[in-house]
């Protein structure tokens, strides 16, 4: 599944029925804070409850971007799950220590180490499953932003 809007882009790397290995690329800020929280709120309604966002290709996340990582964070602690990223890169480290939000946003250096934090009976294949010839499976598009 991918999903995008003009400035940002939302795979599924890898899934199960209640958790999912998301790569969230571009800028996160107000443009697309209805986009992102649209295909995250999504996710949780199918029925995730775990999410790790893979942000290794997050060139920018402002201050309302943050708002929607909480905002997300919340809807899963509600439903006894989590959020956590994997890959912050510099910029967001900053932003997540300057406002205090390392405590509410867990951070892991790789995906796997994200993955680990889970229960392992919700923990999605990782590396995610490659066909027959080697390739990545490709999933659906599910909508635009």
């Amino acid at each position: 599944m991918t999903t995008q809007s003009h400035r940002l882009t939302i795979t599924e790397l890898s899934a199960r029925a209640d958790s999912a290995v998301l790569r969230v690329s571009g800028e996160l800020d107000h443009n697309v804070e209805q986009f992102f929280l649209s295909t995250l709120g999504a996710s949780v309604a199918a029925g995730r409850v775990h999410l790790v966002l893979d942000v290794t290709a997050l060139a920018f996340c402002d201050s309302r971007g943050l708002n929607c990582l909480l905002a997300i964070r919340w809807l899963l602690a509600r439903r006894g799950g989590l959020l956590i990223l994997a890959g912050v890169g510099r910029r967001l480290a900053e932003l997540l220590a300057q406002t205090g939000s390392t405590e509410l946003l867990p951070v892991r250096r790789t995906v796997a180490q994200a993955l680990a934090d889970l229960p392992e009976a919700h923990r999605p294949d990782w590396p995610p499953h490659r066909d027959d010839t080697g390739a990545q499976d490709q999933r659906e598009p599910v909508g635009e932003g």
